[in-house]
């Protein structure tokens, strides 16, 4: 990941990251709040040897190094068993002498015959009167344990040369170092859950991994709509929105598929189910009518039709009834809108979905609808649960793979397209739905589709068609070409094999 993949993660993940510090926050406030208050007192000591030399300097000098080394080893007397049975013993104390000398600390101060000896309680007067206590016991002690057998004072002494005093606040918790704390422990985890998160997430989130993965062009980037499941025309709904624009740019980028064996007829489809293909290939077919291109719109999805429901027509008559000979194709097919396209159906669900629409009968069909319009454009079902979508793209120019970004994961797409290299099936691109327009992912309109070899007017899609010149006419002359519709037949991929 670079600099500008982390900055997009944060920018992505901050509610998380907000989430995760203010957690952290909350349980160190709620630590401080139930925590309970220690104070602390100390007092130091002084540890000195005792002359006994008429050379005071080489006394002096001797006696200072053998009081460092002395101090050194003080510090664990100081805070041993035997100071706290001391003073458990002194003060008649109700703890331990195990309880209070884990109130002790004591430490030799580097290069000096200093210790200083600290005692934590929960009662500050009571932390000041441990204090004193240790220092006037250990002072007895040493005593006691340098005086010479042979009678004599000891030859080093211990001096307290600071008392304790009473504490002025308790030493822990301490709520500023503790909320400090928890807010950079919560921003690491918080980053650290988000960049982890991101990782893990194999979703397609971006118009590069899309084509790289799929080796094919990103032909359209279609944003996110909410209200798409209650108006899935866009086109025909609402003209001026950036979804119904983001339909128009990908009827334009049409124009550079396959431009040596134009296609007459081609299959949407996609990975998995709820990816949008068949609002995808509805919008898609209305604009290229409204562009003047004559469309066929055929609803390949036996098994889960829903074209006709978009599209408000009777679905009981259609595909299937023409393949089983129960209708003509010129019963079937139905008018829909002013523009002139044609919508076949799928009818009746059959109980072998796969076998019709790989029978030659569907072939027939297919050459058939060619040859009576300039584009036909057939929604299947997906590529991964069944083979319908596959078995149409052999008889078909090619295929469309719908991908629903954020949802639809790379291996889910690189299965997909491996099923259809299987049968030879020809991909023409594929088209990134429901994009987020808001937020670090989002993709503005015009922006992103993958076409690296076009002008850089084109890519970013900042020549609309009649700002370019070019009427409604004119695009669908360049789509279909100049070829007349009974010569047509024989432009399929499949034919030219």
């Amino acid at each position: 990941m670079e600099l500008r993949d982390y900055i997009r993660v944060l920018r992505k993940q901050w509610v998380l990251i907000a989430l995760t510090t203010a957690l952290a926050i909350a349980a160190a406030i709620g630590y401080t709040v139930r925590a309970t208050p220690l104070y602390q007192s100390s007092i130091k000591l002084f540890v000195s040897a005792q002359e006994r030399t008429t050379d005071t300097t080489s006394a002096a000098y001797q006696g200072g190094l053998f009081s460092q080394q002395r101090a050194k080893s003080y510090a664990d007397l100081l805070s041993g068993p035997r100071v706290a049975e001391s003073v458990v013993a002194d003060l008649k104390l109700s703890m331990t002498p195990g309880q209070l000398q884990a109130k002790i600390k004591a430490q030799a101060l580097p290069d000096t015959v200093l210790l200083t000896a600290s005692v934590t309680d929960t009662n500050r007067a009571q932390a000041q009167r441990l204090a004193n206590a240790v220092g006037v016991q250990f002072a007895a002690l040493v005593d006691q344990l340098e005086r010479p057998p042979t009678g004599g004072p000891a030859p080093i002494k211990v001096e307290v040369v600071e008392n304790a005093r009473l504490p002025g606040g308790p030493v822990s918790p301490q709520p500023t170092r503790n909320v400090g704390l928890a807010l950079v422990l919560g921003l690491l985890l918080g980053i650290g859950i988000a960049v982890l998160r991101e990782t893990l997430d194999t979703t397609v989130k971006s118009t590069q991994d899309l084509q790289e993965r799929v080796g094919a062009p990103v032909l359209g980037v279609i944003g996110f709509d909410p209200e798409a499941k209650t108006r899935p025309l866009i086109v025909q709904a609402d003209p001026h929105s950036s979804r119904a624009e983001a339909f128009r740019q990908l009827r334009t980028n049409l124009q550079f598929v396959d431009v040596d064996h134009r296609p007459t007829s081609i299959v949407v489809t996609s990975s998995v189910s709820e990816e949008g293909k068949t609002t995808t290939t509805a919008n898609l077919a209305i604009s290229l009518s409204q562009a003047g291109i004559r469309v066929a719109l055929v609803e390949g999805d036996l098994r889960r039709p829903r074209m006709a429901e978009y599209l408000g027509i009777e679905g009981a008559v259609g595909l299937t009834t023409v393949l089983v000979g129960r209708a003509s194709l010129d019963d079937a097919l139905q008018p829909w809108g002013d523009a002139g396209l044609l919508v076949l159906p799928s009818g009746a669900t059959p109980p072998n979905p796969s076998e019709l629409l790989g029978s030659q009968g569907m072939a027939d069909l297919l050459r058939e609808l060619e040859s009576r319009v300039d584009l036909v454009l057939i929604d299947a079902p997906p590529l991964l649960p069944v083979t319908d979508a596959a078995v149409l793209s052999v008889i078909a120019s090619g295929s469309l793979l719908v991908v629903r970004h954020g949802r639809t994961r790379r291996e889910q797409v690189s299965t997909a397209i491996e099923s259809l290299r299987r049968v030879d099936a020809h991909l023409f691109g594929v088209i990134l739905n429901m994009a987020p327009t808001k937020g670090p992912d989002a993709y503005r309109y015009g922006y992103g589709y993958g076409y690296d070899y076009r002008p850089r007017s084109v890519v970013a899609g900042k020549v609309p068609e009649q700002a370019a010149g070019t009427t409604p006419d004119q695009v669908a002359q360049r789509l279909v070409g100049d070829v007349p519709p009974s010569a047509r037949q024989g432009r399929s991929r499949r034919a030219t094999r």
